[in-house]
């Protein structure tokens, strides 16, 4: 391991290096290493939007009409702000502290992201609590398992 005020008076690559170094045990070539993930620009976003499920035919269609080709949805349950509701079943009362929603995921290229969340909030939106929330991540790696195609090819 380097110094520390050596390590810090160094820069950036010596970091890098240093990283792989503890990562790889020194067995490959730390300027690749570096090239790919010190420098690399961030191309692809993955977009989490979760949503009212009665809303998801609406904005599948939506997105259709964007060439969004994939997208994963689940059925998840939670609470925000609306923090559930209550319920009468059989003349008893019941506390609904997760309410059912619908998790959408997609991975889009960086360019188009703004254009798809707008399209996200536009379709989804009624005014009321409980719409939900968009999330937006940096994306490093996409690999199509089957071809082996990476980044926006395997998207």
């Amino acid at each position: 391991m380097l110094d520390r005020k050596f390590h810090d008076s160094i820069g950036k690559r010596a970091r890098a290096v240093t990283i792989y170094q503890s990562r790889n045990s020194g067995t490959a070539n730390p300027s690749q290493w570096y090239r790919r993930h010190a420098t690399k620009e961030e191309t692809m976003r993955k977009i989490e939007a979760i949503i009212k499920p009665f809303k998801l035919d609406e904005l599948k269609e939506a997105l259709s009409e964007l060439q969004i080709n994939g997208m994963t949805i689940s059925e998840v349950k939670g609470f925000g702000r609306q923090k559930g509701h209550t319920e009468i079943y059989r003349g008893a009362e019941y506390v609904v502290d997760f309410i059912p929603k619908i998790k959408v995921e997609l991975v889009v290229p960086e360019e188009i992201t703004s254009q798809v969340v707008e399209t996200i909030i536009t379709k989804v939106r009624t005014g009321k609590i409980g719409d939900g929330k968009i999330f937006v991540l940096p994306v490093e790696t996409v690999i199509r398992i089957r071809t082996g195609e990476r980044d926006k090819e395997a998207i």
